[in-house]
């Protein structure tokens, strides 16, 4: 049998203090519970259940059960023995004001079945909520498998007595307080009830919107309603999950084969504050990034094992072919169409099915991206499923609603030799069960995986903060669409981006990448490589980007090794020592690996950048340069630096700290430590270009139209990329064009009103390329302005 713990890690994650007294608390006395108690707290380092704990002379137990245990036939055990135990601890509290007992609730779980609304045999049999010894002997029998232990947060009995005072009605308030504790952890762990499919169809088709949506597709395509409902019906069946436990118990063990076979581990970060949220009663959305097909196989997996009920994914109605469809939707998924082109019954249909998930506490999954990123970067998020899920909490959702945004990370994509064929002009394979097959075959350990969940978003607190009194406006006219609800929508899609991007995970593939893109032939000494990589790693953790960001451990000389290890990476020996480059095959796809994590390094690159192009720098002209470029960055990479002029201080101090600059009033680079600051500036040379290249055409023909810019643009970073050899797949993505242009339009930038600003601006760009590639833009700016363009 095999218990899965929750959190791994309870010292760390739970901050408890192996020097206090600890206790146990249990919702019900099993013995089965606690021989999996004593075999977990032996692997863990904690106290033993069977050991009982000496305090001031007397013997207390060391685990305290709220009820004892149910019998066959009988009434239950009292809970006498708790509020007793409770009451001399609180008495011990009251005679010691030193003492501090740390009170850890375990819950413990035999399989994970939510049941259904219609479960009626199979609840019988397996009752899970309150089982009596028999039904838990069958659910150790059937279920045993399936075995959870979840540690909570310790409650300070000291806390209470200094707060609540030791009297005797603090046990009994001890009493309902840890019994609301294991109800909300089981509904945790196990999920509302699953609704029957055909009484879910039942339930939309009675709803109000649904009912005028049949009636508008009658009388606009001329049929009756019975062929309308039969099409709603239709819609149902295509869109709807078909969520089945069982699949679930299925799949956990060939994705924990999957995942050994493929990575070397799973690396998380924050799942004990999403665990809260759960508790605490919040309807999740989950938006992660979409780096791969393997997404929706990893989030679910990590969840189910962090103690959380897998979520209800949207997926695009591209991945519903046999056998993968059918698995999906058994697995929570529910499909959505590309485009619902003003398809007003299928849009009522969705919308309702998406406010039903909502309203019956379904936690939901979706992509703000809608498709995978081709370039590693984060794309510009599709608004759709965003606006409906605040539709649906400006409809009336009790329950606070909050988006988690999920970072998601590996060391090998396994599509991603297929974005680049995409990039370059291919068409886009359509997935079908050959593309699975031909994926198994290719299986091998691609390294590690990254799951970091970002800083929550609560819709309604977002609401509030940017529309004060949005209820009242709703309540004063609930059918008319507020004004400010598509701007708000747009920023919404923004801050989850941004926090997405906040909670990025560094790796020994991405720090590599980002690297020795920057080198001439992608190759550095070792010594030369490894000395870049701790400096990387100080940067990172010493000025940290956010709180919520993963380093990896170790230093350059551990990253490099997993670099080789991984085959991204190839080192060739001569008789001056070792050179590590990138392998030739890896070049381009060491890009998307790079973009990843490029919004990290891209301020003390523009720092760097500053530096090596200027024979002097003060502070504040650093300070300047940042602020200017900075609202491009932050368009372009989706960042959100709160206290910029802090955080560029700070990184200027590291700067001198690590002996790569001199001190005030005026900056003078270390010779010796030129070519680190030469590799670091490298990481936004070709994002300097591209601002080259458009504030050049803004200074030449300051009246040029927007379409206009983005196109010249485009032609004109291809000719660059030709001359120059510049071969990142993002340099000629045309998207990014056009996110710059937007963001150009809305710091005011085009048109003739700044043409100071915009020269001013073309002038710092242009000081900061080789001379060579800022002669290569000026030359070709100069030809497009007098029509000499061949």
């Amino acid at each position: 049998m095999l218990t899965i713990t929750v959190p791994q890690r309870p010292f760390d994650d739970l901050n408890l203090d192996p020097q206090r007294p600890l206790i146990y608390v249990l919702k019900t006395f099993s013995i089965s519970d606690l021989n999996v108690l004593l075999n977990i707290s032996r692997q863990l380092g904690l106290p033993s259940p069977n050991e009982p704990l000496m305090l001031k002379g007397q013997v207390i137990p060391r685990v305290v059960c709220l009820e004892g245990a149910k019998t066959l036939f009988g009434r239950r055990v009292g809970n006498e023995p708790f509020l007793e135990a409770f009451t001399q601890l609180l008495e011990l509290h009251r005679q010691d004001s030193d003492l501090d007992v740390q009170l850890v609730p375990v819950s413990l779980f035999w399989g994970r079945t939510p049941g259904k609304d219609d479960d009626t045999m199979k609840a019988a049999v397996l009752e899970r909520e309150d089982p009596s010894w028999l039904r838990k002997a069958l659910m150790i029998l059937f279920l045993g498998r399936h075995n959870f232990i979840q540690f909570s947060n310790a409650v300070s009995l000291r806390y209470m007595a200094d707060e609540h005072g030791t009297d005797q009605s603090i046990a009994h308030k001890l009493a309902r307080v840890a019994r609301v504790h294991f109800r909300r952890q089981r509904k945790v762990m196990t999920g509302p009830a699953l609704p029957n499919r055909q009484t879910l169809f039942h339930s939309l088709l009675n709803a109000e919107n649904i009912k005028r949506a049949i009636e508008e597709e009658a009388a606009s395509r001329q049929i009756s309603e019975a062929e309308a409902k039969a099409r709603a019906i239709e819609y149902m069946d295509e869109i709807a999950a078909d969520y089945s436990d069982s699949l679930i118990r299925i799949a956990e063990r060939i994705l924990t084969w999957l995942w050994n076979k493929l990575y070397k581990g799973i690396n998380i970060r924050g799942a004990e504050h999403v665990r809260q949220l759960h508790h605490d009663g919040h309807e999740i959305v989950y938006v992660p990034c979409h780096r791969s097909h393997m997404d929706y196989l990893l989030l679910s997996y990590i969840l189910y094992f962090q103690g959380m009920v897998p979520p209800h994914i949207a997926a695009g109605i591209n991945l519903n072919f046999w056998p993968a469809g059918p698995m999906f939707r058994r697995g929570g998924a529910f499909f959505i169409r590309r485009s619902f082109n003003g398809n007003k019954l299928y849009t009522a249909v969705f919308r309702e099915y998406l406010d039903q998930l909502f309203a019956k506490g379904y936690s939901v999954e979706y992509f703000t991206e809608g498709g995978r990123s081709r370039t590693g970067r984060l794309q510009v998020p599709k608004t759709g499923m965003l606006a409906m899920t605040v539709n649906s909490v400006l409809r009336g959702i009790e329950r606070p609603v909050t988006l988690v945004p999920v970072y998601l990370g590996y060391d090998h994509v396994m599509e991603v030799a297929t974005y680049h064929k995409e990039l370059s002009g291919k068409k886009k394979e359509k997935e079908s069960v050959w593309q699975v097959v031909s994926a198994i075959r290719k299986l091998s350990n691609f390294g590690q995986g990254y799951v970091n969940f970002g800083q929550p978003i609560n819709l309604q607190n977002f609401l509030t903060e940017n529309v004060a009194d949005w209820r009242e406006q709703l309540a004063n006219e609930p059918e008319s669409k507020p004004s400010w609800l598509t701007p708000l929508v747009n920023q919404l899609a923004t801050r989850v981006m941004t926090n997405i991007n906040d909670a990025a995970a560094v790796s020994a593939v991405t720090l590599n990448s980002a690297v020795l893109l920057t080198a001439e032939q992608n190759a550095l000494e070792r010594s030369q490589l490894e000395k870049q990589l701790d400096l990387y790693l100080k940067l990172l953790n010493d000025v940290p980007y956010t709180k919520y960001m993963s380093v990896v451990e170790g230093d350059g000389q551990l990253l490099v090794s997993q670099g080789l290890e991984l085959k991204k990476l190839v080192q060739e020996s001569d008789g001056l020592g070792d050179i590590v480059k990138i392998d030739p095959v890896h070049t381009l796809s060491m890009t998307y690996y790079r973009n990843n994590i490029i919004h990290l390094l891209i301020v003390p690159a523009l720092i760097a950048n500053c530096l090596t192009c200027h024979k002097a720098c003060s502070r504040d002209s650093v300070q300047d340069t940042v602020k200017e470029f900075y609202p491009l960055l932050e368009a372009e990479l989706f960042m959100g630096i709160k206290e910029l002029t802090d955080y560029v201080d700070r990184l200027l101090n590291k700067f001198v700290d690590e002996g790569l600059i001199s001190g005030e009033p005026v900056y003078q680079v270390k010779q010796h430590k030129f070519n680190m600051l030469l590799l670091l500036s490298g990481l936004i040379s070709e994002t300097m270009q591209r601002y080259a290249i458009v504030f050049n055409l803004l200074a030449s023909r300051p009246a040029i139209e927007r379409a206009e810019l983005e196109a010249e643009s485009y032609l004109l970073a291809q000719r660059l990329g030709a001359l120059h050899g510049v071969t990142a797949p993002e340099f000629y993505d045309k998207k990014l064009y056009s996110t710059l242009s937007i963001r150009l339009k809305d710091l005011g930038y085009l048109g003739k009103s700044k043409a100071e600003v915009i020269e001013r601006i073309r002038n710092h760009s242009n000081s900061l390329l080789r001379s060579s590639v800022r002669q290569t833009i000026v030359e070709a700016v100069a030809a497009e302005h007098l029509g000499l363009r061949p």
